[in-house]
């Protein structure tokens, strides 16, 4: 009937300790509700954006950066797993992660095609040009 309460109770005397559920508001408590995405930094140059997302742990093969429909999409996932066993098989540890994340970033204003990408300790950097066509400024229209 506990499990069904619509609030989150803090009272470890009601019940029995839980270390699961204490490392989970632990990390609600420190991070937040919600882990944020991978951190980006992007400048400018006179020809382009410079686009670094920091993806430390990844490999190259784990990322996957994809332009679709004006936006640019970077997906990140990983997977680990490690298992050790005494003489008879039984296990001492198990662990396992799992790791994905998303973000996507519109390209207005950029030349899509000629998008390129390098990954170098843990940073992923793209090199956005900067498209040629001239926009249009805005003017003001005469009323007759």
């Amino acid at each position: 009937m506990f499990e069904l309460t619509p609030f989150a109770r803090n009272n470890h005397f009601l019940g029995s300790y839980d270390p699961f559920k204490a490392m989970e508001e632990f990390e609600k408590n420190f991070f937040g509700h919600q882990v944020p995405a991978f951190k980006t930094d992007i400048r400018e140059t006179e020809n382009a954006y410079i686009l670094d997302a920091e993806l430390p742990g990844f490999s190259k093969e784990d990322i996957h950066a994809e332009v679709r429909n004006g936006y640019l999409t970077i997906h990140a996932e990983h997977k680990t797993e490690n298992e050790e066993k005494n003489e008879k098989n039984n296990y001492l540890r198990r662990e396992r992660s799992y790791g994905s994340f998303t973000r996507s970033f519109d390209l207005d204003g950029i030349n899509s095609d000629e998008i390129s990408a390098s990954y170098k300790d843990g940073i992923l950097t793209l090199t956005l040009p900067k498209s040629t066509q001239k926009v249009e400024e805005g003017r003001r229209l005469e009323i007759q």
